[in-house]
């Protein structure tokens, strides 16, 4: 059987590229979190991108009991989300398990860089997921470009990698391979460890004794837009 995937700082930050899978990821792990800790916070911090935002499953997390900030005007016409002062008031709560979904692009990164001087450096993760299939993420040459965007763009480092090829529904084990070469070349050229394989339910069986790290089982909870 393979290992789950463990959250073990208390700030958990995601990013990535358009379409990488990062707030399906996120919500998920807000999820996760809260199986085991009793405050866990969600802020969707993504202003880049209209469509797939972790907003979208507010409802859902805060009936389990996650709380939820989403960037003012999030999901309306008037497509210009302010991000308020409550992720700073998250970000200094010792006890709270954060989870930080970031924008797609170095822009997103910056509005995280705004917020670098209120997180604590010792207690930080911050994921880059990554899908082969999508633009900027195919080869190793783009995605290294891509990372250190990110990186100069929001002052932090990125401690892990997470594999989230895929095809939406059409998506097999064979794909999720496809990426892992990928992210593997990513950790020979960086350093930066492969955190986890991210898989959706139904997939992980095909792939029992393939991957040798983590895997994060996920359920769907965003809806496309159309």
């Amino acid at each position: 059987m393979m290992d789950r995937a463990t959250f073990n700082k208390r700030v958990n930050i995601f990013c990535g590229h358009y379409g990488s899978g990062k707030s399906e990821i996120s919500v998920n792990t807000a999820l996760i979190l809260k199986e085991k800790y009793d405050d866990v916070l969600l802020a969707d911090m993504d202003i880049v991108n209209p469509f797939f935002r972790s907003a979208d499953a507010k409802i859902a997390l805060e009936k389990q009991g996650v709380k939820v900030i989403v960037p003012m005007y999030a999901n309306t016409n008037v497509d210009v989300p302010v991000i308020g002062p409550e992720i700073s008031v998250a970000l200094r709560h010792d006890s709270r398990r954060v989870i930080l979904d970031v924008g797609g692009d170095e822009d997103g990164a910056i509005v995280l860089g705004r917020f670098y001087h209120e997180i604590n450096q010792s207690d930080y993760d911050m994921f880059f997921v990554f899908n082969r299939a999508r633009p900027m993420t195919i080869n190793l040459d783009e995605t290294l470009t891509y990372i250190n965007e990110i990186e100069a763009s929001s002052r932090l480092k990125i401690t892990g990698i997470i594999n989230n090829t895929h095809y939406l529904d059409e998506t097999t084990a064979d794909d999720i391979m496809y990426g892992l070469e990928l992210s593997r070349e990513i950790t020979r050229e960086t350093g930066i460890p492969i955190f986890a394989t991210s898989v959706m339910e139904g997939l992980e069986g095909q792939l029992e004794g393939e991957i040798d790290h983590p895997v994060i089982t996920l359920r769907k909870n965003i809806l496309l837009p159309f």
